[in-house]
């Protein structure tokens, strides 16, 4: 029987952010190892999420990318490879806000130490046609996970230290790459006019899934984490909508994820 004095969600109540968390990601990889047969070992320094997949693709495809064999994850597998004179390690298809936080919370147990996330995303307020970039510097958080790491608040951000020291490296993208709010949604086809409508009156530029919830774990966590949005549709209002762009957009994504790097290297 449902409980009609009590007014917040289950989601918002007995949460103890002060609290570590029983279930830890280095234990899960641990019975990972175990039951796969793999040796312990280190993932590369800087880690990519590719929710799309595009990325991934295209690294495969070009014959740049090889399976890391100290990865353990139940749900994805890890990608290594070499870019613009560093290395990466790219998870592909980890979609919505809990996958992309199980995944980073598995990729900073595991020695990552910088995680750049690069999201395709609807475009809200326009900046011009897609497709364009989006360095995320605030995420309105329409989801559920980052409540889980944060108390509730309208929206999660980057770290400022980490936005200021990327400006200049991403005005020298040859695609423009802008700088702005995003709102991260669970519920993609619920987007609906009125929900539209109250996102462009807070200025937000685009509706993506993941990165409200990547900077409320990069918060509490205190581990580095830079989102972007790949504005690539006006989520099929048009017809010959979500073109991205060349091997669809992964060299110019691969582009902005290296300045980004090497400027916080």
């Amino acid at each position: 029987m449902l409980r009609s004095h009590v007014t917040a969600p289950p989601l918002l109540r007995a949460k103890a952010y002060d609290q570590p968390s029983l279930f830890t990601p280095e234990n899960l990889l641990r019975e990972a190892r175990r039951q796969k047969s793999r040796t312990a070992g280190v993932v590369p320094g800087v880690g990519i999420l590719d929710p799309d997949g595009d990325i991934v693709r295209y690294l495969r495809w070009s014959g740049h990318a090889t399976l890391n064999p100290h990865w353990a994850c139940y749900h994805t597998e890890l990608y290594d490879f070499e870019y613009d004179g560093l290395s990466f390690g790219i998870i592909g298809c980890a979609v919505g806000a809990s996958f992309a936080v199980l995944a980073a919370e598995e990729l900073f147990a595991s020695g990552c130490r910088l995680l750049i996330s690069m999201t395709s995303a609807g475009q809200v307020l326009a900046k011009g046609d897609p497709p364009y970039f989006v360095l995320i510097e605030r995420a309105l958080r329409d989801e559920g996970t980052s409540y889980h790491y944060l108390p509730p608040s309208d929206y999660a951000e980057i770290d400022p230290a980490i936005r200021d020291r990327l400006q200049d490296a991403l005005a020298a993208q040859p695609e423009p790459v802008h700088v702005g709010a995003s709102w991260t949604t669970d519920a993609p086809f619920r987007e609906t006019p009125t929900a539209i409508e109250a996102a462009r009156r807070e200025e937000v530029l685009a509706v993506e899934m993941e990165a409200a919830a990547l900077y409320a774990f990069s918060k509490a966590r205190q581990k580095p984490v830079v989102c972007f949005a790949h504005v690539t549709n006006q989520m099929a209002t048009i017809e010959g909508d979500f073109e991205k762009g060349a091997f669809a957009g992964s060299r110019s994504a691969l582009d902005v994820v290296a300045a980004a790097a090497k400027a916080l290297q």
